[in-house]
């Protein structure tokens, strides 16, 4: 009930552009403490049956507007380990969601994803934020409007940073988007984790209006587009 009153009005416009046959434009893990303040997430180790095996993994944090469709997308990836729903980019220190929602905080809605690069590389995490979300309108994704909402890669390192702007700028080149990418790559300096009750939202809460009418036909889309990248179920 919390989150549906935290978007209140986004539900109401989401609604009423899906009677006019708008609804697929529109855009938008385990439990945190909305209280800890996260920074890069470490290797993780996994047991295997008679040994323990540690799995090399790296974190890549993207911004695509609404966390909650983020974050359903990206979980579906074979070789995603964790995705985090949160808040990063900004200059207020364990922000809450209503703080972010009043536009002056700096932050950008963000997940955090760790993975294992064995299985899926940055490239083709990159693969998957430039095609689920609009990277060319500026702070909004469909009815979701202000600076949080902004299309953003946070780099953890200077092969990130490449890669993101070496395709920005390929993909800027050949005419893919009708308009100018406006997608941010900026350096990673923060991460808080969003409320417990973000995370996993939409598997939480698949029947809720905003998921049924937004993140389901995404995500729907998403997994005809990238069916030979989805984990196993």
């Amino acid at each position: 009930m919390i989150a549906l009153k935290a978007h209140g009005m986004k539900l109401l416009l989401v609604i009423t552009n899906s009677l006019i046959g708008m609804v697929a434009l529109a855009s938008c893990n385990n439990s945190i403490n909305p209280n800890r303040t996260m920074s890069n997430l470490t290797n993780t180790a996994v047991p295997a049956a008679h040994t323990e095996t540690t799995i090399k993994t790296d974190t890549a944090t993207f911004g695509t507007g609404c966390f909650w469709c983020t974050e359903a997308v990206f979980q579906e990836l074979e070789g995603v380990l964790k995705v985090t729903s949160g808040y990063s980019g900004g200059h207020v220190a364990n922000p809450t969601y209503e703080q972010v929602c009043e536009k002056n905080t700096g932050h950008a809605e963000v997940v955090q994803i760790v993975y294992d690069p064995s299985k899926i590389s940055f490239d083709e995490l990159l693969e998957v934020f430039w095609q689920t979300h609009d990277p060319t309108t500026l702070n909004k994704q469909g009815n979701d409007v202000g600076p949080q909402y902004r299309s953003v890669v946070f780099y953890h390192n200077s092969a990130q940073q490449k890669k993101a702007e070496k395709y920005k700028g390929e993909l800027d080149k050949s005419g893919a988007f009708a308009n100018p990418i406006v997608t941010a790559v900026e350096p990673f300096k923060n991460f808080y984790a969003a409320e417990k009750y973000h995370q996993d939202y939409y598997a939480n809460n698949g029947s809720a209006p905003y998921c049924y009418y937004v993140i389901r036909p995404k995500l729907e889309k998403f997994e005809k587009v990238f069916k030979n990248k989805l984990r196993h179920k």
